[in-house]
This record gives structure tokens, sequence and C-alpha cells, in this order.
């Protein structure tokens, strides 16, 4: 009788510690998916968001412009600017050392990145480009502090650094 006691309550310890773990699991995913839901939610305000950064060691910044119409992204612009005005994406010679070096120019990769932006109109869907991590990172960087910007409607340009 003592013996079947120990498993009862075994029985019971067990169910509560299982019911516990999916009641605490449960709750976490409707949190991550309401906090989700709220940023995808976000109502982006119509005009031109321009965001760029200090100039880096190689002698660029990152400069981006994104245009917003009717609450959708239309148009993304990102790239580096050489102190003379230049861009990354049109320096030949870097962009063929680079796709030599990692399998895709710059100009490739933010091309890439620009389009999946207006094609995806989330920042979190558009995937970091192979070989191109840094300038990826540099992109996700300064869209996320102009969908900020978009959202308030503030059109100054946003300081990176």
């Amino acid at each position: 009788m003592k013996s079947v006691k120990v498993v009862l309550k075994s029985l019971v310890v067990l169910g509560a510690a299982f019911t516990l773990v999916a009641c605490g699991s449960s709750g976490s995913s409707s949190s991550t998916a309401s906090s989700s839901s709220t940023a995808d939610t976000a109502v982006l305000k119509d005009g031109t968001y321009t965001a760029e950064s200090g100039v880096d060691d190689y002698g660029y910044k990152i400069v981006h412009t994104l245009t917003v119409k009717d609450g959708k992204i239309t148009e993304s612009n990102f790239d580096y600017e050489a102190e003379d005005g230049s861009l990354k994406s049109a320096n030949e010679e870097y962009n063929k050392n680079m796709e030599e070096k990692a399998g895709i120019s710059a100009a490739e990769a933010i091309e890439t990145l620009n389009a999946a932006l207006v094609e995806k109109q989330d920042i979190s869907a558009v995937e970091v480009v192979s070989g191109a991590t840094h300038t990826s990172e540099d992109f996700k960087k300064s869209t996320e502090a102009l969908l900020a910007a978009a959202a308030e409607g503030n059109t100054e340009t946003v300081s990176l650094d």
C-alpha cells in the first residue's frame, strides 16, 4: 500500500511539473508573438529618411536613405561614401578585389540588401549576404535607425555614431 502511495505522489508531482513547464513555455511564446506583431505593425510615416555615420578607417562613411510612401518602403539606397563623394559600390578596383576574396562584390551585396528590404518590408526578414557580413551588419544598423525615424516622422539626418 505504501508503494502505491509513493507512485501516486510521484505521478502527481511529475504531472504538476509538466503542467508548469507547458504553461511557462506557452506564456513566453505568446509574449514573443505579441512583441513581434507590435514591431510588424509600426506605422511608417511618408517621407525620405537619411542616416549617416562618421568616416571609418578606410575613408568611407555609411550613407543610407529610405523612402516611405503610403506607409511602405518604396526605396532603399544604402552605400558607403568616400570623402570625395564617390561610392564604394562604384569603385571598380574595390569591387574586383572584394569579389576575388569574398565571392561577391560590394556593389552586388549592396544591391541585394536594398532590394530585399523593399521586397520584404521587414529588416528581420533580410538575410545576411554571404561574403559581406560587415556590410550586412551596417545595413541592418542603419535600417533600424531609419525605421525608428520613419515611425516618428523624423526627417532629420540620423547619426549612426
